[in-house]
């Protein structure tokens, strides 16, 4: 049949991936979006084609979704990333019935069906405060690198309140706790302490059911799913490829429309 495409434009990063005609993965990629968001969707699909010894002719239908799901210029269709984060949630871990997205940007808590509908969902697009954003922030005003604050955060014994609401308001009131003599692990904790509570809030929203499956570029933040397993109890479905959840569901959309071609029932 060929294979299927999904490339998901996200705010901070753009993400590509490969499944086969039975929905199994078969590669990956990923680049930073930047300013030029057109070539960054055309970088990432020949960065996974590359990683994958395929070409072009080799992929016979590709989704395009996220913020900039419609720069996918050489993408056949779009779809919403909440329904491509919910599509593949299931397709990865089954037993999915509430997703948590946190991206560069937003977070969003989306309930789904056994078959990957989007029951209900909800989001916190009018403010950064519960995303990755904010953990940015906290790493630019602590000069600790992104990838490091979730291992400097779980050294955490007595975690900071962290008040502001707003990702404008968090570097200063990080250097205020750091000013204060307060220990760069407690104030990391409290920032993640922040997020998760906000997260969790959508999450009770639309109705937290296990399994939950948190997804989005945060999973890669050890103290995050930490946080998240301990304010939901319960441990969160996660995995290496979670930060590719909804390129992943981009693709198994593609290939329904392989299939439907075909006329074979999805």
């Amino acid at each position: 049949m060929g294979y299927a495409g999904g490339v998901d434009v996200g705010s901070t990063q753009t993400k590509a991936v490969l499944i086969d005609e039975q929905g199994n993965l078969v590669g990956h990629a990923i680049v930073d979006t930047g300013a030029a968001v057109v070539q960054a969707a055309e970088k990432v699909f020949q960065a996974v084609l590359q990683s994958t010894g395929l070409s072009e002719q080799d992929v016979s239908y590709v989704v395009g979704t996220g913020y900039g799901r419609y720069k996918v210029t050489f993408g056949d269709s779009q779809v919403t990333e909440i329904s491509c984060h919910a599509r593949g949630a299931v397709h990865m871990f089954p037993g999915t019935r509430t997703v948590v997205d946190m991206g560069g940007q937003d977070t969003k808590a989306i309930r789904v069906l056994p078959s990957g509908e989007v029951l209900d969902f909800c989001m916190n697009d009018k403010c950064a405060a519960g995303t990755g954003r904010f953990l940015q922030a906290a790493s630019y005003a602590l000069e600790i690198p992104l990838s490091e604050l979730g291992s400097v955060a779980l050294a955490g014994q007595k975690p900071v309140k962290i008040s502001t609401t707003c990702t404008v308001f968090a570097e200063s009131e990080v250097l205020s706790w750091l000013e204060k003599g307060k220990k760069v692990e407690d104030i990391l904790m409290g920032v993640h302490l922040s997020i998760g509570t906000r997260s969790v809030g959508l999450a009770r929203r639309v109705g937290v059911e296990q399994e939950v499956t948190f997804t989005g570029g945060v999973t890669r933040n050890q103290a995050m799913v930490e946080v998240l397993n301990k304010m939901l109890g319960l441990k969160v479905n996660v995995s290496p490829e979670s930060h590719y959840m909804g390129a992943l569901g981009a693709a198994l959309y593609a290939r329904d429309r392989i299939l439907g071609a075909q006329g074979v029932t999805v």
